[in-house]
């Protein structure tokens, strides 16, 4: 039943808001009023900042962007739920909330890793989601209430099948042309020219002197538009990214149950379709009606998770 104002009209919705903070960016929805299928088509303010993931940007990066984030959104918010990548421990996340609780006083806050988020935005409260981006990871939850999880490491120790590792894979087939004596193929040549650097070593120190992921994985999209124009070596490593990927679905799913939908997500399988569809193929489902790729921004789903925290 639909509450009632003072004057005798609707209730104004209550303001929820609505984080995704990402490798590479922080994206944020404001909104009053409820959407459908957990989308929000009455969001009131959309705001795109750097990121603030506190594994990157440490825990004063994260305040400044946060910080300028409220100011823009003003007083009067309810709740606020955050999907974060690299929110995998209760510490990282208790760090998190404290700053939104800091930003947002009087609001309801909840942190979860982006990964949940994404299944939310797929109007899913079961099913598994495998995002690849600037890094790698699948999770998902089954119709009993059961998680799993498998990557999603950091690219230190995984990633594998991101944009960091689609790109660190080229710059190995550049030194690999280079110590065979060969001369540079198509895709090198194409990296070359896009970090004008004269060689595949200088390529290499480059790639050591900026080690920042997501500085590398912006380069992805230039190998997998090569491999959709069938350069050969661009096709290795999108086979070998799109098998990657395909193994952390895979896993998940075996312990969480096959019958599950698969939500894609993260911009190079929503913007790659040759890779997405390589990945799609080697998961072998029995019903390929479950693999989907996600059809909206996933902070709408943390629109929906705050509005859940105000009983909504």
């Amino acid at each position: 039943m639909q509450q009632s104002g003072e004057n005798g009209g609707p209730a104004a919705a209550p303001v929820v808001l609505g984080l995704h903070i990402g490798g590479s960016k922080t994206h944020a929805v404001l909104s009053s009023g409820a959407g459908q299928s957990g989308a929000d088509n009455e969001a009131g303010l959309e705001i795109t900042e750097a990121r603030a993931n506190l594994s990157s940007v440490g825990h004063q990066g994260a305040d400044a962007v946060l910080r300028r984030i409220a100011a823009r959104v003003g007083g009067g918010v309810q709740a606020v739920c955050a999907g974060a990548a690299g929110a995998d421990t209760p510490a990282s996340r208790a760090v998190l909330s404290a700053l939104l609780a800091e930003h947002f006083p009087g609001a309801r806050i909840d942190v979860v890793h982006d990964t949940r988020i994404i299944l939310a935005a797929a109007g899913l409260e079961a099913g598994v989601v495998l995002v690849a981006g600037t890094g790698s990871v699948a999770w998902g939850r089954n119709r009993e209430g059961r998680e799993a999880r498998s990557g999603g490491y950091g690219y230190l120790l995984g990633d594998e099948g991101g944009g960091y590792s689609v790109v660190r894979d080229a710059v190995r087939e550049a030194l690999r042309e280079y110590y065979a004596g060969l001369e540079p193929g198509p895709l090198v040549q194409s990296l070359m020219a896009a970090t004008a650097s004269v060689d595949a070593l200088q390529l290499m120190d480059f790639f050591y002197a900026k080690p920042e992921p997501d500085h590398w994985a912006g380069l992805a999209p230039l190998v997998l538009d090569m491999a959709n124009d069938g350069d050969p070596a661009a096709l290795r490593i999108q086979a070998e990214a799109a098998h990657s990927l395909a193994s952390l679905a895979r896993q998940v799913l075996g312990e969480l149950g096959l019958d599950l939908p698969l939500v894609m997500a993260g911009a190079l399988l929503v913007n790659q379709s040759q890779l997405a569809a390589a990945v799609a193929r080697k998961m072998s489902l029995e019903d390929p009606s479950l693999v989907r790729i996600l059809s909206q921004s996933p902070v709408f789903g943390a629109v929906k998770l705050a509005r859940q925290l105000i009983g909504q």
